[in-house]
């Protein structure tokens, strides 16, 4: 049984705020450490619940955040960007589920760490066949469509939530509970790590019990944009519709194909200062 994982850091326990997020800062190398231990975690627990192969994609930002030296040795690691599937490049590769670790709730909830989606600097806000969209079911989307359901998530205490309401026999581990955007309290990172260890291997073991997560064809997205100049250069894309100051649309039966246009949308955009 082949089990894929997508490592974010803005859900790793303890990371709060662009310290630990941005190569550039000062604990950044501390948090990469948490992040690879909570990788690690979830692999082992995914083999722990019968999986044969586990491939690992790193999902933060650049996408190097992740040492190969330090993860699992019995793991492939993803690493670089950008990828064709982005956070869940390899999910395409014959795996039979899926583990988000690491993952944050969407732009704008409240009490959530670090909440965003995809790019920050450039979406206010995602939203498919009418409902927000947080990076959880945009790339729960892309698992389903690739036949991978998407059997735990782990994060904060928001993106738990946000999966259990998504994703019908989730299994979620909170290993923190935000206190604010910049602010939360967090499990001690060993227990954090067993729990997520404990949570892959429960949800590998019992992945029947989660169903493919699939958007209801014709796919619509909408993106609201920062700014009115970002949506200028995102309607240059083929397809994309502008509908409002700062809001485009696109459409299509294929929701690979409306990922990839998000992902060409919020690119553009974010070139734009």
């Amino acid at each position: 049984m082949k089990v894929f994982i997508s490592v974010d850091l803005e859900g790793i326990g303890g990371v709060v705020n662009r310290r630990h997020t941005a190569e550039e800062g000062k604990e950044y190398e501390y948090a990469r450490r948490l992040m690879i231990e909570e990788a690690n975690a979830a692999v082992q627990g995914a083999f722990d619940g019968g999986a044969t192969e586990v491939v690992v994609n790193d999902s933060h930002g650049e996408m190097g955040n992740l040492l190969p030296e330090m993860l699992h040795q019995e793991a492939m690691l993803i690493s670089g960007s950008p990828k064709p599937l982005s956070m869940v490049e390899g999910v395409q590769t014959g795996c039979q589920a899926a583990i988000f670790v690491g993952y944050h709730a969407g732009a704008g909830t409240a009490a959530a760490v670090l909440d965003h989606t995809y790019v920050s600097r450039a979406a206010h806000q995602i939203r498919i066949n009418g409902r927000p969209a947080g990076e959880t079911a945009i790339n729960a989307g892309v698992c389903g469509a690739c036949g991978a359901p998407v059997v735990m998530v782990a994060g904060d205490k928001a993106v738990a939530e946000e999966a259990r309401a998504l994703i019908p026999g989730v299994v979620t581990v909170a290993v923190k509970e935000g206190l604010g955007r910049l602010a939360a309290i967090s499990l001690h990172p060993e227990k954090a790590r067993a729990a997520i260890r404990q949570g892959a291997a429960e949800a590998v073991r019992n992945l029947q019990r989660v169903a493919l997560f699939k958007f209801t064809s014709p796919v619509a997205l909408e993106v609201d944009l920062l700014y009115t100049t970002m949506a200028d250069v995102a309607e240059l894309v083929p397809g994309v519709r502008r509908i409002g100051g700062r809001t485009v649309a696109f459409t299509h039966e294929d929701y690979i194909t409306v990922f990839k246009a998000m992902r060409a949308i919020l690119a553009l955009a974010g070139t734009v200062v």
